[in-house]
Formats: C-alpha cells, structure tokens, sequence
C-alpha cells in the first residue's frame, strides 16, 4: 500500500492511535516517518514487530500529514482493517 492508499481507507493518526489499532489487532498496515523522534517511534516498531503488522518507513512526517489531508506532520498512521485490507 502506498501514501495514496490513506486517501481512500479508513485509518488513525498519531503514535497513540496507531499503537491502540495495533494493540487491538485491527491495524492492517502501519506507516512510520523516518524523520520522527526515534525514541517516540521505536515503542510503535517494536510493538508492531511483535504483533506481525506490516511497517513502512520511507515517508516524511510532512508526507503523512498531507496523505491524510491535516497541516501538520504525522509521526505515524494505521490503516484499519475494517477499511476492506
């Protein structure tokens, strides 16, 4: 899945959101910025290690926020499972 994919599936936005979606089984996918602060970011990662949630890592927290239509930067999204994945 790609940035694009965000604009069309249902998903949540931020470390403590995505960490409850994973927690709960119902994070299909997770995107991590590969500029955010690692020591917020390495919890969420080794979590989604543990619960076989697919990570990708090539995206800007600029890139996240734009995907998911905010003006901020996002530190991490999860599409939900719920959205057809």
């Amino acid at each position: 899945m790609t940035l694009e994919t965000l604009k069309n599936t249902s998903h949540v936005i931020g470390i403590k959101q995505v960490m409850k979606a994973v927690n709960k089984g119902t994070a299909a996918q997770v995107f991590v910025a590969d500029d955010a602060d690692e020591r917020v970011t390495r919890p969420l990662l080794e979590l989604c290690a543990g619960q076989n949630v697919k990570t990708v890592r090539q995206v800007t927290m600029k890139d996240l926020g734009a995907a998911c239509s905010i003006e901020v930067g996002a530190a991490a999204v999860a599409i939900l499972k719920s959205s057809g994945c």
